[in-house]
């Protein structure tokens, strides 16, 4: 008779005492400095993944992909005027680990959107693997320069704009993060079929957030992970491998949690004087004048705030 050992079944023994408060992690190379037990469920969502900002220092980005980390948003602009200065350095290592990566942007209540806007345009690289873009939607309470809420008529104008110039700036629809006070106050029924990434990191979201289907959960701050030193955020992705997969490829809307179809490209007319062909700008929402039109053959296709966010 094969001999086994008695120490799996008094571990499991252990856990049960503790009344099953310990969950499955899928990002078992993490920890979390202050744990709470109202957020376990997201570790045992299969896709984890970070967010980082100069905060985080010198990154080893070798030791954070060898950790499990499935994707990476990395703090680039705040306001009109403010750049992080860590984020070319970020988002180069990201990409040499071969983490796929985000930008995100913090928005800067006492500044126009469109100058905002247009910051963050000139600002992140045009890499066509890029995840998409993502709008930090909190209160500047802890600025010296611009702690006072707007109102909410304005603050909805501000984010509608800024939405729309992401989304034609890089052909992906925007992720939303926002808090619980600022979602409360601002976003409730608003923007619904946006891909919303909530913080919570003492509740499941269904529990802080009334009827708001999330995208992604940033479960805690106080996380920790090789390669990074001290405090960073958990998040965890709400879907599966294909829903994850479908959403960087384009083929997934994680707002609507609907799969899109390539649409065919219907048969150009011939050219003529009454007639202005228009040819389409892939990933854009935008079209453009085309200006010598030549049909294919048939059958071809053709900072003001001085203060940071807390991270």
């Amino acid at each position: 008779m094969k001999s086994f050992s008695l120490a799996p079944f008094a571990l499991l023994a252990a856990l049960t005492a503790l009344g099953g408060c310990v969950a499955l992690d899928n990002y078992p190379s993490k920890g979390d400095a202050r744990p709470h037990p109202g957020v376990e469920a997201a570790r045992s969502y299969p896709i984890q993944g970070i967010d980082i900002s100069r905060w985080q220092g010198e990154i080893d980005w070798a030791s954070v992909k060898a950790a499990g980390t499935r994707f990476v948003y990395i703090k680039a602009t705040e306001g009109g005027d403010h750049i992080d200065p860590a984020f070319l350095r970020n988002w180069e290592g990201a990409r040499r680990a071969g983490i796929p990566r985000g930008a995100y942007h913090f928005v800067y209540w006492c500044r126009p959107a469109h100058e905002q806007a247009v910051w963050f345009k000139q600002h992140i690289p045009n890499d066509p693997d890029a995840l998409p873009p993502v709008l930090d939607l909190e209160w500047n309470g802890h600025s010296k320069t611009c702690p006072k809420k707007v109102e909410r008529s304005l603050a909805l104008e501000k984010i509608r704009l800024m939405l729309t110039e992401l989304e034609q700036l890089t052909g992906k629809k925007p992720v939303i993060y926002t808090d619980i006070t600022f979602h409360k106050d601002i976003l409730e029924g608003e923007f619904n079929d946006y891909p919303y990434w909530i913080r919570s990191t003492a509740a499941k979201p269904e529990v802080r957030y009334h009827n708001r289907p999330w995208a992604f959960w940033q479960f805690t701050t106080t996380g920790r992970i090789p390669g990074i030193k001290g405090d960073v955020d958990r998040n965890a992705f709400y879907g599966n491998e294909g829903e994850f997969a479908g959403w960087r490829e384009g083929r997934f809307d994680i707002g609507t949690r609907t799969w899109t179809r390539e649409r065919k490209v219907p048969p150009q007319p011939s050219p003529g004087p009454e007639h202005t062909p228009v040819a389409t700008m892939p990933g854009a929402s935008r079209t453009i004048a085309a200006a010598a039109f030549q049909p294919a053959p048939l059958g071809q296709v053709v900072d003001d705030a001085t203060t940071p966010e807390s991270e």
